[in-house]
C-alpha cells in the first residue's frame, strides 16, 4: 500500500481522506499538477511546481508553499514509498469554507505517489486515434481540479473508439487534449498550438529538444490544418510523445506513426534516460 501525504501528515494511501466541508469536495475549487519519475528522479519538478503555483494564482488559491519547500515535500513522500517508477500528483485545495463557497486561509495539500501505468504498446508502434470536440476550457492556464468537460469528452471519445479529445474553439481552431498538448507536422513544419492552452511540461521539454533541428512554430492550428497534417502526435506527462493515426473519421498521413514523430519519440527516450 503506497504512502500519501495530506495537510503535512504522512498517511496509507487507502487512509487518506479529505473533509466533506472542504471547498475541493464542495464546489471542485482546486488546483493540481502531474508528473512522473525517471530512474527514481521527479522529471523537472520544479517546472511542474512553478507551473502549479501559477495556476493557483489564476484561481486565487493562497500557495504559502515555496519551490524549496514543495520540492523537499515531494521528495519525502516518494522517499516513504517503493516503485521502481512513480507517478506524483499534488494537489492544492482552497481548504474549509464557513459559508460553503467562500475560501477560507488555509488551504490544503496533497500529495499522492502511485506506481507508473504502461499504455499499449501498439499506441506507440501503430499510432492511435483521437477525435475533436467544440469545448473551451475556463482559464485554460490553469491546472484546475474541474474536469467536468473533460471527462464527459473522454467519455464520448472512447464510446467512437478514440483514447483522447482534442479541444476545438469556436474559430475552429485546434488548443489541447483533455490530458494532452497536440503537435503536427504541416507542409513539412512542426507546429503546435501556443494561446487558449495549459503549457504541458513534457510540451516544453520536447520543443527544446527540437528546436535546433526542426524550429517547431508555435502558432494557431486550424482543424481543418489537423486533418490534412503529414503527422500529428500528442504529449503529456504519462503518454510521453504518442503518435496519432486518425482524428475523427479523416486518417493521417499514411495511417502510421511519421519519421518526424519517430525521431521525436527517440530523442525525447534518449532525454529521459539521461535526464
Amino acid at each position: 500500500m503506497g504512502v500519501f501525504q495530506v495537510d503535512g501528515e504522512f498517511v496509507a494511501a487507502d487512509q487518506a481522506v479529505l473533509p466533506v466541508s472542504d471547498l475541493a469536495v464542495l464546489r471542485g475549487y482546486g488546483a493540481f499538477d502531474f508528473l512522473r519519475t525517471y530512474g527514481g528522479k521527479p522529471f523537472h519538478l520544479d517546472a511542474h511546481i512553478r507551473r502549479l503555483q501559477n495556476s493557483l494564482r489564476l484561481l486565487e488559491i493562497s500557495c504559502p508553499w515555496s519551490i524549496e519547500d514543495l520540492r523537499q515535500r515531494v521528495e519525502q513522500t516518494l522517499a516513504r514509498n517503493d516503485y521502481p517508477e512513480a507517478n506524483i500528483r499534488l494537489l492544492v485545495t482552497a481548504g474549509d469554507s464557513d459559508d460553503s463557497i467562500t475560501p477560507g486561509q488555509k488551504p490544503r495539500l496533497l500529495i499522492m505517489v502511485t506506481p507508473v501505468k504502461t499504455f499499449p504498446a501498439a499506441w506507440y508502434e501503430d499510432g492511435v486515434k483521437i477525435v475533436t470536440a467544440d469545448v473551451t476550457r475556463y482559464i485554460p492556464g490553469a491546472k484546475s481540479i474541474d474536469y467536468i468537460r473533460a471527462i464527459l469528452c473522454l467519455r464520448h471519445a472512447h464510446e467512437a473508439g478514440a483514447i483522447e479529445s482534442v479541444y476545438v474553439d469556436d474559430r475552429g481552431r485546434v488548443l489541447e487534449a483533455t490530458t494532452s498538448n497536440i503537435f503536427a507536422v504541416i507542409d513539412g513544419q512542426l507546429a503546435t498550438p501556443g494561446e487558449g492552452i495549459l503549457p504541458g511540461v513534457t510540451r516544453d521539454v520536447l520543443l527544446d529538444l527540437a528546436a535546433d533541428v526542426y524550429r517547431p512554430a508555435i502558432r494557431s492550428i486550424s482543424r481543418e490544418e489537423v486533418y490534412g497534417a503529414e503527422e500529428v502526435f500528442l504529449t503529456s506527462s504519462n503518454k510521453e510523445v504518442l503518435p496519432v493515426r486518425q482524428v475523427d473519421d479523416r486518417p493521417i498521413g499514411t495511417g502510421r506513426p511519421g519519421p518526424m514523430t519517430r525521431a521525436l519519440m527517440d530523442l525525447f527516450r534518449r532525454h529521459t534516460k539521461t535526464y
